[in-house]
């Protein structure tokens, strides 16, 4: 299931806000080790590993909006949603940053 971001940046400033929020998101739940590697201009793939298991999933950057998909383990399904919210939530204060010119 696709989790949608909305923003009005266009796709490089929409990249660049999404890229600064996963850096911020890294830093600050270092302990599930996330990773995110870009697969094309607008599109990385990204894991988190939490208790011993790797949760992967995709970031694709639209003109419009940022679609997240995470795949998740049936036993670590209830971390799915808080993960997709602190996501979210990183994604629109950079989102509100680059508005301001600052990403």
């Amino acid at each position: 299931m696709e989790h949608r971001v909305p923003h009005d940046l266009g796709r490089d400033l929409g990249k660049r806000a999404t890229t600064a929020a996963f850096a911020a998101y890294a830093a600050k739940y270092a302990e599930y080790k996330p990773r995110m590697t870009w697969t094309s201009d607008y599109a990385a793939d990204a894991a988190f590993t939490v208790k011993g298991m790797d949760l992967k999933g995709s970031i694709v950057v639209h003109e419009r909006e940022v679609t997240l998909d995470l795949s998740v383990p049936l036993l670590l399904r209830p971390f799915k949603s808080k993960a997709l919210e602190v996501i979210e939530r990183e994604i629109r204060v950079w989102i509100d940053k680059a508005k301001k010119g600052g990403v």
